[in-house]
């Protein structure tokens, strides 16, 4: 493997930092010769540059210490080199969906500053690394997708700092572990995991062996009591064995498990509880109008509160809209598939209820509301105005939550009705994208599904509305209307617009004041001039690029991420101009060949007049 050589900008630091920059470029370096790179992701990984902070997918610190290495679907194969744990700083290591196999080193257990490791949707066997255990500031831990064996170590659970743990879809096996202080613990897909929270109870050679040690003193007690003891045992265990092996034989479960807490006396599945209809009735005064918090194509949305103190909304599905064809169980496998999206931009699920006439979605109260209410209900509800810091993260963070549910979701989702309304506000006023609970799934083979149209006027895109037929690039026309509902402050559709001679639709209005140069015009007063003009202009040039009328000519979330953030709005706002400009020149070349056409039959209808009038 070459070794960093000290060139380039490596004069200017100091020689700790030095040092330090060339143990963590050797790690990096050699993490690199154990992949095979087949889309040259890591060209500019130079073993001859001292610096690793100026190669792509490498974060750094102000002290120029690497600190985050994010590879996620790069095409990379290989293994993973032990040599990460000459990186001592590092915080984040994401390397989902490439195609890494072997084992996970349990040199990975020495960095003990590392927050988040995600090496999910690989090809990782072998164990999960006791070692992890020793990562005591780790939050995110995500191994899932991947074909793991052995036991989950019965301490990883128990790090104090660890908030969410996926396991799922391995071959995972053994007893579950105690909760502890997790918060979010997915363990779909490994059907060979047992003890009571999973319905699968353990066979006694793989229970603790403190336990086995206690049964054996009593079974010691006196050989007639031994014997009687035994007797009962093998009575008892027949039945016990008999479940098992049906339970072994009977196909993989498709259902989330919850480790709960042992007195916890709800049922749950997965990270979701499945409400009792008393329960919801009781938090929403037996869904009483003043409790209201809004009404949708699919139903009424309640304020509750329950039991426990914790603030809700409560969705009551309309029960005639066929949502789950097939009953009870088709409705409960959509809900766990919804489950799986999780995503700080996206309405987390918290649970639901299924009753034979009643179909319920719990999720978390939002204190802020929507997007809509603040931008347009203001004085009904006493609220204050968005300011323009506000609109543009809640734009960039709708977008990270659209990009997740377009890419990272398994299977991925399309929402359909992408809109203010549906962009809600935490009470950090974090944007977080509802109502995707009910939207089709997308087979990865598909790229679009014919159904009814679901959607609200001005936000739907125009395919859409003529063909039934959906996308992603169906809610990326969503988001860009949704995006100049933020700029102007103003309703998608508004038929009131009528009575001042303006356009119905927004984007009508917007192009048309974009096409004479008035952007200034076009911003929400009640921003009272308190943006950046530039900033205004980028965000409408991307919500134009999003609201082409074909769909193959819109960017993908992936892209508009990436235009938001800084990174190639001028190229495609450039190409854009150019087309538009193709095809002014084409409507004029049209209309002037219409205007030669109404001439010339204008000269042969007096012809022929002055025919028919001549002498008979």
């Amino acid at each position: 493997m070459p070794k960093v050589r000290l060139r380039g900008p490596a004069i200017s630091l100091p020689w700790g930092a030095i040092r330090l920059n060339v143990l963590s470029g050797n790690a990096l370096a050699e993490l690199k010769s154990k992949l095979w790179d087949p889309k040259n992701a890591l060209r500019s990984w130079d073993a001859n540059l001292v610096n690793p902070c100026s190669w792509l997918y490498v974060d750094c610190d102000s002290q120029q210490r690497v600190i985050t290495v994010m590879l996620e679907k790069q095409g990379l194969s290989g293994t993973l080199s032990p040599a990460l744990a000459d990186l001592p700083n590092l915080q984040n290591l994401r390397m989902k969906g490439n195609l890494i196999s072997g084992s996970l080193p349990p040199q990975l257990g020495t960095l003990q500053g590392l927050l988040n490791l995600d090496l999910s949707a690989n090809n990782f066997t072998g164990s999960i690394p006791s070692t992890l255990t020793n990562l005591t500031s780790l939050r995110t831990l995500l191994l899932n997708n991947n074909s793991l064996t052995g036991s989950i170590p019965s301490t990883l659970t128990l790090i104090s700092s660890l908030q969410f743990l996926d396991v799922s879809y391995n071959n995972l096996s053994g007893p579950l572990p105690p909760k502890g202080t997790i918060s979010e613990f997915n363990l779909l897909g490994n059907p060979d995991l047992c003890g009571a929270k999973v319905g699968t109870p353990c066979p006694e050679s793989i229970l603790p062996s403190s336990r086995r040690r206690g049964k054996q003193v009593w079974l010691n007690i006196g050989a007639v009591i031994g014997g009687i003891a035994a007797g009962a045992l093998f009575l008892l265990l027949c039945p016990l064995l008999a479940v098992i092996v049906w339970r072994k034989h009977r196909g993989p479960k498709e259902v989330f498990f919850d480790v709960a807490a042992e007195n916890d006396p709800h049922a749950t599945f997965g990270q979701l509880r499945k409400f009792t209809l008393r329960e919801l009735q009781i938090a929403t005064d037996n869904f009483s109008d003043k409790n209201v918090l809004g009404q949708g194509g699919f139903g009424k949305v309640y304020k509750g509160s329950l039991e426990n103190g914790k603030l809700v909304a409560v969705k009551r599905l309309r029960t005639d809209q066929n949502i789950s064809a097939g009953g009870e169980h088709a409705f409960q496998t959509e809900v766990e598939i919804i489950g799986l999206a999780v995503h700080r931009n996206l309405l987390r699920l918290d649970g639901f209820c299924i009753t034979p006439s009643e179909r319920i979605l719990v999720y978390p109260f939002m204190p802020n509301g929507s997007v809509a209410s603040r931008l347009r209900k203001l004085k009904i509800n006493h609220l204050k105005t968005l300011d323009w810091e506000t609109r543009k993260q809640i734009a960039l963070g709708a977008a990270h939550g659209l990009r997740y549910l377009h890419v990272h979701c398994s299977p991925r989702i399309i929402h359909r009705d992408v809109k203010a309304a549906n962009v809600l506000l935490d009470k950090d006023f974090l944007a977080v994208v509802g109502d995707f609970g009910l939207a089709k799934l997308i087979d990865t083979k598909n790229t679009h599904i014919t159904t009814n149209v679901r959607g609200t006027p001005g936000h739907i895109a125009p395919e859409y509305l003529s063909t039934g037929k959906s996308s992603e690039k169906t809610d990326v026309f969503g988001y860009g209307v949704l995006m100049l509902e933020l700029i102007t402050g103003k309703r998608a559709f508004d038929l009131a617009r009528l009575f001042d001679d303006d356009d119905v639709m927004l984007l009508d209005w917007v192009k048309r004041f974009q096409q004479e140069g008035r952007l200034s015009e076009l911003v929400d007063p009640k921003l009272r001039h308190s943006y950046q003009p530039n900033e205004v202009e980028k965000l409408t040039q991307i919500a134009l690029l999003c609201t082409q009328a074909s769909p193959s000519d819109r960017p993908k979330m992936v892209e508009v991420v990436s235009m938001l953030e800084g990174d190639g709005l001028a190229e495609r706002w450039e190409e854009w101009q150019k087309v538009q400009v193709l095809r002014r020149e084409e409507v004029d070349v049209g209309h002037k060949q219409l205007d030669e056409w109404m001439m010339i039959q204008g000269d042969s209808s007096n012809l022929e007049a002055i025919e028919l009038s001549g002498a008979r």
